[in-house]
């Protein structure tokens, strides 16, 4: 287990292009080979190139966990099939007027928490594709609950802005201890700069020793 400072096409904004769960890493199409070996080895899965929409930012446009995918409404027939043939899970277009799946859901294999901005229809996805719990909730005064919140099977590390009794409630739901940091030397959105499973987390290189120890913390890595 462990936490691995990288970058990606020279940013440290990792968690844009990235999204992983226990098996599987998606990466951009067209990540060099020597970049797309050491991320994989950095959280022990196969990595999967791949697009959205023929976009390269998968991490706002992806929620995953272990059971299944939910991808924006833009991913073309191909790219799903793609997703689902590769990372061997069920893979579906969010229905919602909203693309930014990966900012609107943050799960892990026992729940998900989902903004309160989506439809209802797009909730029950969560629950049927994603196979968890969910509850609606808010982080903080943002709808983005996807984007301040990565939580693996081990932790959660979400919003340094949160108060305690938010925390508390997070990681009550998620069932994992939780705790508050930011990456990249104080960015509040965890999700833009942190990539994990329960095995090993890779964060943006501009990431603090300060926040390190918090990510560490929250995520057991």
């Amino acid at each position: 287990m462990g936490l691995h400072l990288v970058d990606i096409y020279r940013s440290p904004n990792i968690g844009v292009f990235m999204k992983a769960n226990e098996r599987t890493l998606l990466i951009p199409k067209g990540l060099a080979a020597t970049k797309s070996d050491k991320l994989s080895r950095d959280l022990e899965v196969t990595a999967l190139p791949t697009s959205i929409g023929e976009s390269r930012l998968l991490g706002p446009l992806v929620a995953m966990n272990s059971n299944g995918a939910l991808v924006s409404r833009l991913a073309e027939q191909g790219e799903v099939a793609e997703i689902a043939k590769g990372a061997g899970i069920n893979v579906a277009r969010l229905e919602s007027k909203l693309t930014s799946a990966g900012n609107l859901v943050a799960a892990n294999d026992r729940f998900a928490l989902v903004s309160p901005v989506l439809e209802p229809r797009a909730v029950q996805q969560v629950r049927d594709v994603l196979g968890t719990e969910v509850e609606r909730m808010a982080i903080g005064e943002f709808y983005q609950v996807g984007a301040l919140v990565v939580a693996t099977n081990s932790g959660a590390a979400v919003f340094p802005g949160l108060p305690e009794s938010e925390v508390a409630r997070v990681a009550e739901m998620l069932g994992v201890d939780a705790y508050p940091t930011s990456v990249n030397k104080g960015v509040p959105f965890v999700a833009s700069g942190l990539v994990a499973n329960s095995k090993n987390a890779i964060v943006g290189n501009q990431t603090t020793g300060p926040e390190l120890v918090f990510i560490t913390r929250a995520l057991k890595v």
